[in-house]
């Protein structure tokens, strides 16, 4: 390979990471502050406390100040570790088990960002259903419920992304052509949908667990023990309370997610293939 190849290639990997990380962090931005209302409504219905007492419809931006410091840094940091780790694997891997190489990304990829995305949900779901008390801001509890949002969130990617990327790959051969930007964004939103659906009783137990009092002992905060109260108390409607707002706001949120992301990097790749012709063309 020569040295003017080397350049080119090296120019490909930083801009694919650019481009990952301006991508990514706008999408979630958009995506956190334009639907914040339906996640504060989802939150208020998820509450122990019940909807009216939690807040009912008012004060639905209520929170939103922690997610629009979180939302950029939280969502680069899952699409730069999604993005890597995906195109490490899938030339190293038959394509028929790639849908495994997206599970796995996905799965690790939450776990990186729930160390930003964890104390941002603390803080704007206590704000959300009962408001935070300056005085009981401590690491433990901006780090409640770590665990019980990476066993929410994985399972969400678990099945969100591996479906997001097939229906890509279905509707991109049966129209024998390259998808489009908004082509992809309907894609997530219906892959988002069935997942947000699916995941409803793990975010409710996330919820329960990070709007616990502080005083409240970690045993009782056991996921397991959780689902068994809520499962008691209120039965199944308890475990998918909020999955109206939870589904219209991953669907919706996922069709500007997903658009927004494949969009700047359509930007972004056609900026880069300008600069190869450059490139070409000056050392010629």
């Amino acid at each position: 390979m020569t040295t003017h190849e080397e350049q080119l290639n090296l120019l490909d990997v930083k801009f694919t990471f650019i481009s990952t990380l301006i991508a990514g962090g706008l999408a979630g931005t958009v995506v956190d502050i334009t639907l914040f209302p339906l996640d504060t409504i989802k939150t208020r219905l998820q509450s122990e406390l019940g909807f009216k007492k939690a807040g009912g419809c008012s004060n639905l931006y209520k929170g939103l100040f922690p997610v629009i410091i979180g939302s950029a840094p939280s969502a680069s940091l899952f699409f730069v570790t999604y993005e890597g780790i995906k195109n490490t694997l899938l030339c190293k891997v038959p394509e028929k088990h790639h849908t495994t190489v997206y599970m796995i990304a996905a799965s690790l990829s939450e776990m990186a960002a729930c160390i930003i995305r964890v104390p941002v949900e603390v803080v704007k779901q206590r704000k959300q259903a009962l408001g935070l008390k300056k005085n009981i801001v401590s690491l433990r509890l901006l780090y409640r419920g770590y665990w019980s949002t990476v066993l929410r969130d994985m399972p969400f990617s678990l099945i969100q992304f591996p479906l997001w990327e097939y229906f890509k790959k279905v509707y991109s051969l049966n129209i024998k052509r390259d998808i489009l930007p908004i082509e992809s964004a309907v894609c997530g939103a219906i892959a988002g949908g069935i997942s947000a659906a699916v995941t409803t009783p793990l975010d409710v137990i996330k919820t329960r667990i990070m709007l616990a009092e502080e005083s409240t002992k970690s045993s009782q905060l056991k996921m397991l023990r959780v689902l068994r109260n809520i499962y008691t108390k209120e039965h199944l409607q308890g475990l998918f309370a909020g999955l109206g707002p939870r589904v219209a706001w991953i669907t919706l949120g996922g069709f500007v997610f997903f658009g927004t992301y494949e969009e700047v990097k359509a930007v972004v790749t056609k900026y880069v293939s300008r600069l190869h012709v450059f490139f070409r063309k000056s050392s010629i």
